[in-house]
């Protein structure tokens, strides 16, 4: 007796391969759908940000770690190490600021009265500030976050802070961009590079455009940091965007200020309909 084939859908090098691609995007739309229906996860919040920063506890380490290596050996290699030192640690700040902010939202989210988990702290699911919103969140009783991870050569494991159902992988950049906007109310933005950049920018174009029609309220975290890198005033003397696209962007110091901000614009916008 012959052996009986595979079926299509079983057929592994055939879902790899290159004719497959398009079930494999169809795919990376619909489970995430699926499982987002099924625990009821109805909108989100998410924090966008470097996965290069580290926790202030861990930055102090790496610092007194490099102190120690330049007493040793003050070489011009050991001194620069010294000064990323010294900059990790100075940048550990907009880490836990990520986390607490988290916290705040996890903890008014909680106290909301529905039958849907409400604007859940959302990351990319790797490391850097991505790893401390879902931190944060998980530091709140009964608090859940979600992580929408990618595959990529670097930086990016999954952080273990990441509810274990709402824990996702991603192939795909634009799928998984899809996710971050489709269920978003509104994202923080703290400092980072060009990933970060490009998930902004493609977020104010959509809102720009209206192609987004919802009010997403987008928080640039850092000032100081957002203003010296991006300068909007420029664009609008130059007539390269409308004074009144500066008001899709608000700008926070704290996680206080971030935190009030949000829970106004989400219940005039979302809660008060």
């Amino acid at each position: 007796m012959s052996k009986k084939p595979a079926k299509a859908y079983k057929n592994l090098e055939f879902l790899n391969s290159a004719e497959a691609r398009t079930l494999r995007i169809l795919a990376e739309y619909l489970e995430p759908q699926s499982r987002f229906q099924r625990l009821k996860v109805k909108d989100t919040i998410v924090f966008f940000g470097s996965a290069r920063m580290v926790d202030r506890e861990t930055a102090e380490k790496n610092l007194a770690r490099a102190i120690e290596i330049h007493r040793n050996d003050p070489g011009e290699e050991n001194l620069h190490l010294k000064r990323v030192a010294e900059k990790q640690l100075e940048l550990s700040q907009y880490y836990e600021d990520a986390r607490i902010l988290a916290g705040l939202l996890t903890r008014w989210s909680l106290n909301l009265y529905n039958t849907q988990r409400r604007f859940l702290v959302t990351s990319g699911g790797g490391p850097g500030i991505m790893e401390a919103a879902n931190r944060g969140a998980g530091e709140v009783p009964g608090g859940r976050s979600v992580g929408l991870n990618i595959s990529i050569p670097m930086e990016q494991d999954c952080n273990p802070y990441i509810t274990d159902e709402l824990n996702f992988e991603f192939h795909y950049f634009f799928t998984r961009k899809f996710w971050f906007v489709y269920l978003a109310k509104a994202m923080v933005v703290f400092p980072g590079g060009f990933g970060t950049l490009d998930e902004l920018f493609e977020l104010l174009t959509l809102r720009q455009t209206r192609k987004v029609q919802k009010k997403i309220s987008i928080v640039l975290y850092g000032e100081k940091y957002w203003k010296q890198l991006l300068n909007f005033d420029l664009m609008v003397e130059n007539l390269m965007i409308n004074p009144e696209d500066l008001k899709l962007i608000h700008f926070s110091n704290t996680p206080e200020e971030a935190f009030e901000y949000l829970k106004r614009e989400l219940t005039e916008n979302f809660l008060n309909k």
